[in-house]
């Protein structure tokens, strides 16, 4: 039986994963996932795709905050009480209201980015999902969660011819013990006393291009090239599947995944 083998939340739209072991979720997706973003001066996000090397922001949160790091550069923790203003935001074609935060965390990423930004917070603000309009969402793309099966990421490798890691997918759940590209086939799903619906598959970028650990893009366009040529489909190059929460609760790694209804 197919197994949840890992769990991510990344913080900072675009920064690095936070690995995690037991979460709850409800229809907003994981807590604190996307909840916070690197916005140019206007409001308007900004990801990897143009800066690469906020990949390596590590990023966490607790109690205290969120707490951010990256190669070269002092590590700052900022409380969620600081983010008082509000302050328009875009991602895509969603404009909306978020919060802005302090100086000291806007110097932080725009003296690592070499460019004037601002950090945001969704605070309670949540965009909708435009197909699902009773759907809540963060600073995602464009839907609460990604699933992933593992087998997937092993076949994509293997048709490259080298070792690719799963966080240049950017996945919130890893499912492991199924045939490759299983996931495209599953439409319900249900993990411990969780429920889920996979809506649609997702459409990959040149994000993948971009090696996670040192925010350099790959000189040969892999694995975006080979992926294009296996897994295009009529909304574009494909991988993993979009999904939203249909019964909340407690994921845990390890757990069994039950088929409930196949696409």
């Amino acid at each position: 039986m197919p197994m949840l083998t890992a769990l991510y939340r990344y913080p900072v739209k675009s920064a690095h994963g936070d690995a995690l072991t037991r979460c709850r979720v409800d229809a907003r997706g994981l807590p604190d996932d996307r909840s916070w973003m690197v916005a140019d001066p206007d409001g308007r996000f900004i990801t990897g795709r143009e800066c690469p090397q906020l990949v390596t922001v590590a990023a966490t949160v607790d109690e205290a905050g969120l707490h951010v790091a990256a190669p070269g550069r002092e590590p700052l923790t900022v409380s969620r009480a600081a983010f008082t203003e509000p302050h328009p935001a875009v991602v895509w074609r969603d404009g909306f209201e978020a919060w802005h935060g302090p100086h000291a965390a806007d110097d932080w990423f725009s003296d690592f980015l070499d460019r004037p930004v601002r950090l945001m917070h969704t605070g309670d603000t949540r965009r909708r999902v435009s197909a699902f309009p009773d759907i809540p969402l963060s600073f995602a793309d464009g839907f609460p969660l990604l699933l992933i099966g593992d087998a997937s990421r092993r076949q994509l490798e293997h048709w490259v011819g080298r070792p690719l890691e799963m966080a240049r997918f950017r996945p919130n759940l890893v499912i492991d013990g199924a045939d490759a590209f299983a996931e495209d086939g599953w439409k319900r799903l249900r993990i411990g006393e969780v429920e889920l619906e996979l809506v649609r598959p997702c459409e990959r970028c040149v994000f993948t291009t971009i090696d996670p650990d040192t925010g350099v893009r790959s000189a040969d366009g892999e694995p975006l090239r080979t992926l294009a040529r296996y897994r295009r489909g009529e909304r574009g190059v494909l991988f993993g599947q979009n999904a939203l929460v249909r019964r909340g609760g407690m994921l845990t790694v390890g757990s069994a995944v039950e088929v409930l209804e196949a696409a």
